[in-house]
Formats: C-alpha cells, structure tokens, sequence
C-alpha cells in the first residue's frame, strides 16, 4: 500500500502543532536545547527556579571541566575556615613577585608589596577570577584536599578541585593549548552542573556555612565584572554569577538570576567548543535571555 507523501506545508504545520501542544516549561526546554544545537560544544545545563521548584535538566549529570567555576567551591571552603576560626577575611598579605600568577586577573600587575586583605583576595577571585588570589587562597585552605573533603561533606561527589595555578600553568606552557584542553586530561576542576547548581542554591539560601557568609558570597558573585554570557541580554533581574572559561574551546556561567519574585539558579556549562568563541557566548547570553523572559513575563 502506498503511504502518500507529506507536503512540506503540512509537515511544518504538524511540528507547529506538536510545539503549540507542549507545556510552556517544555517548550522553554525545546528553545534552549534548539540554541545549543547551533552551536558545536558539549554543552550541559541546569537550571531551577527556587520558587517554585521548576527545572530544567540537559545533559545536568555529566561531569565536564569547570575551569574558573571552581573557585566558588574553594570560596565556600575558605569562608569554613575563617568561621572556624583558621584565618581572618582581616588578615593581609603582602604581594611578592613570586606569587604573581598569570591569566585573568589584576593582583599580577600590580607592583610588589602591595598589601592586600584576605576579603581582597577572595573579592578578585570571584568578580575578575584572579589566578593570583587564587592560588593565595588554596594556600590558606590548606591545598584541593579541603575543598573536595567539604564538597563530599555537602553530597557533592562530581565537584573536584583538581588544579593549583601555578603547575597547571606550567603544563599548559609545555604543551599545545587545543590538545591541553580538548583531551580533557588536566582539568582545572570538575563537576556537573545539577551538583554546582545546588551549590549555588545552598548559597543563596544562605545554608553554606553559615546565613552571613553565604550572603557575603552573593555579594561577591553580585560584583563579577565579566558580562557578556548569562547577563548579556537579560533584564529585570540582577545576575549574581561566576565565569570559567578556556576559550574558543570552554565557556562556563554559573549562578542565580535574581529578581523581587524569582530566584533562578542557572548553570550553564559549554565544553570542547570548536568555533568563535564570541558566538559561544552569545549563545549562553540567549539562553539566559529567554529563562529571564519566561519568569519573568509568565511566571
């Protein structure tokens, strides 16, 4: 029996049909996953409103490269610390060339003996993603075994620390810089974005450490100065978040969109990219685009 063909006006006008048909958080769904589609990456997202407990999961439970994203771990760690009494966010350092690390950052241009607070150091860590500061940091917490003892401690078992600056630097200086990163086998940190999302959600509801020291971390990620992924586009909310990137091949946005009656943690991560690195980031900017248009207009 011979099955009559579909015009190309019928066909669209079933996937019109099915797409009208879907909920609204489906179809929000089917318009994130149509921009990672036109984009070349491994890409993993999660998203949640804390609200009203809504999420969308794409590819949430594989464990990819955080790059910078994993100071926010090391930051909860050193705020444990400092509550416990180890340091003080008063303490100061005084800056050697020695400590001077490179890649994002400012401490590594400033001149030798400049004197700088341990809330300094944490602050450049997180709003311009400070190498130096950094490394400054593990140091005073003790190395990557605290950060991932706490991660497990809090049933985070895909968050990794896995990188201190400097011997992570080396290796990349010895090596080719797409093949360093796209084999994947020196991660500068690692997690999946379901388990940093959840993270971030204990932060923002003030349950990591302690109510304080969680809202001085928003503070933190409320001042991160690099704009052009999750914030791009957005309006109406306020974007408290943390980069991570490696680019052309990785680009990482972690954090809450926050508005007077929507919280919304979104975690995109965006691995092994072959392309424009702009175009990447545009794209993450879309997609937090139209999380921010759906609760914000609907929701």
């Amino acid at each position: 029996m011979r099955i009559p063909a579909i015009s190309f006006g019928a066909a669209l006008l079933i996937a019109s049909s099915a797409f009208a048909q879907q909920k609204p958080l489906e179809r929000l769904q089917s318009n994130i996953e149509r921009i990672t589609q036109s984009i070349n990456a491994q890409w993993g997202i999660y998203i949640k409103c804390l609200e009203t407990g809504e999420e969308i999961a794409i590819h949430a439970d594989d464990q990819m490269e955080t790059m910078s994203v994993i100071k926010i771990p090391l930051l909860v760690e050193s705020f444990r610390q400092i509550e416990a009494g180890k340091f003080s966010l008063t303490d100061r350092v005084t800056l050697t060339d020695a400590m001077k690390r490179p890649g994002t950052g400012v401490i590594r241009s400033m001149d030798a003996g400049a004197n700088l607070t341990i809330k300094d150091m944490l602050t450049m860590m997180v709003i311009v993603s400070d190498n130096t500061a950094t490394e400054e940091m593990y140091n005073k917490a003790g190395g990557l075994d605290p950060v991932n003892k706490l991660m497990d401690q809090y049933g985070y078992k895909s968050i990794r620390a896995m990188a201190i600056p400097k011997p992570w630097f080396d290796k990349l200086a010895a090596s080719d810089r797409e093949k360093f990163v796209m084999e994947g086998k020196n991660p500068f940190g690692l997690s999946t974005p379901r388990e940093m999302g959840h993270l971030i959600e204990k932060i923002r509801k003030g349950e990591a450490v302690s109510k304080n020291a969680s809202e001085m971390m928003m503070q933190m990620l409320r001042g991160q100065v690099y704009t052009t992924r999750l914030p791009k586009y957005v309006t109406g909310f306020r974007v408290a978040h943390k980069t991570g990137d490696f680019l052309p091949y990785v680009a990482n946005d972690v954090g809450v969109m926050e508005s007077r009656d929507r919280n919304i943690v979104i975690c995109v991560f965006a691995n092994r990219h072959t392309g424009v690195g702009t175009l990447l980031e545009d794209a993450e900017g879309r997609i937090a685009e139209l999380i921010a248009n759906y609760y914000g207009g609907h929701n």
